[in-house]
């Protein structure tokens, strides 16, 4: 895919979400206790795998088994010998033990697989930024950071709030700008316009 072209994607996505986003614009307040959700379900683990996601699988000694594979929008991924294999809501020990017991008995011996996510699905984000758009997830990426990578916020932007949707959520939730407000793979985020 040209380059072009996946400028064009991103701009058609944008503007869907917009749209979307004026028609669902429920937006309730975040309570303290999700807001601390939030941060302690960024902070205890390793995310699990879901659509989108690309994941590296490392088959030891078997170098055509070993590769990169993306996880489809249902949460499946394919893979040789395997098949179609459940990998949504996965976690990476998990993958790796359904994976071991679909390639041993009549393909492997005893397989050593390791699964690594390659690659996040993407954030969005959009409203009052110099940049509105797709942007790559990098795990750890707080909101601050996600506001930098946006080119930043216009001068009419929400200095003390910030509207985000997490995946399979119904709306946004208003939450107070903070360094320590974690962004998820796939989240929508949406800088309000301030009231003067």
């Amino acid at each position: 895919m040209g380059l072009q072209s996946r400028q064009f994607s991103a701009l058609v996505l944008v503007f869907c979400l917009l749209l979307t986003s004026c028609a669902n614009d429920t937006v309730g307040a975040a309570s303290k206790a999700d807001q601390e959700a939030l941060i302690q379900k960024t902070a205890v683990a390793a995310p699990n795998i879901q659509a989108g996601d690309k994941i590296r699988v490392t088959v030891f000694g078997e170098d055509r088994l070993t590769g990169e594979y993306q996880v489809d929008p249902a949460g499946f991924v394919s893979l040789p010998l395997a098949g179609t294999v459940k990998a949504a809501g996965l976690s990476k020990q998990q993958m790796e033990k359904t994976l071991a017991t679909k390639f041993s008995g009549e393909y492997l011996r005893d397989p050593k697989v390791t699964v690594d996510l390659a690659s996040f699905r993407p954030f969005y984000i959009l409203g009052e930024v110099n940049k509105p758009g797709e942007y790559d997830y990098k795990s750890g990426l707080n909101i601050m950071s996600a506001l930098a990578v946006a080119g930043g916020t216009t001068y009419r932007a929400s200095t003390s709030s910030i509207d985000i949707q997490h995946v399979g959520e119904s709306g946004f939730k208003k939450y107070p700008i903070s360094s320590n407000l974690p962004v998820l793979p796939g989240d929508l985020i949406r800088v309000p316009m301030r009231y003067f």
